[in-house]
């Protein structure tokens, strides 16, 4: 279809929905991403409130927020990035701990897309505790992709810098 006709969409999700193999590729291809804020709760018809945890709005309206580069002052040192051990990056335990000074390949929490700013990191992949290796054998022998000393971690988005 093409992208002047396409129709705009602003939707209520949970965020988790972009560790989904189908759903991962709109977020990389830039169909769809974060819009600005989360939603903590929701007044339903009948006048209750019902409370949420990790749900957010998914659009592909721009925003002033997507053009807005992070502020990074973290240095690299292996110590406190290390490796995975099946994956040639490096673990980024929280957002605002994004190294300024390396040029490899990161893995980066889920929420780093309520600050993903693509004229700044280029998404690479995300990986989870199946992702590639994702079948019956390797859950029963827990080989996962995003391990650390062989201790599965939480789905991860794999990002580089772009400058």
């Amino acid at each position: 279809m093409d992208e002047h006709r396409m129709k705009k969409f602003l939707i209520i999700g949970n965020k988790n929905v972009i560790t989904f193999k189908d759903f991962f590729p709109l977020i990389k291809d830039n169909k769809v991403w974060f819009g600005v804020t989360s939603i903590s709760t929701f007044t339903q018809s009948d006048g209750t409130v019902k409370k949420f945890g990790n749900v957010g709005w998914f659009t592909n309206m721009d925003h002033k927020l997507r053009q807005k580069p992070l502020k990074l002052a973290q240095k690299y040192t292996p110590e406190k990035y290390p490796k995975y051990d099946n994956y040639d990056a490096i673990n980024v335990d929280k957002t605002k701990d994004i190294p300024c000074d390396y040029d490899g390949v990161m893995g980066v929490p889920v929420s780093f897309l309520d600050k993903y700013c693509p004229e700044q990191f280029e998404l690479i992949d995300g990986i989870g505790r199946y992702s590639v290796l994702h079948n019956e054998e390797t859950k029963k022998e827990k080989k996962y992709l995003s391990m650390i000393n062989w201790k599965a971690c939480f789905f991860r988005v794999i990002i580089r810098h772009k400058h």
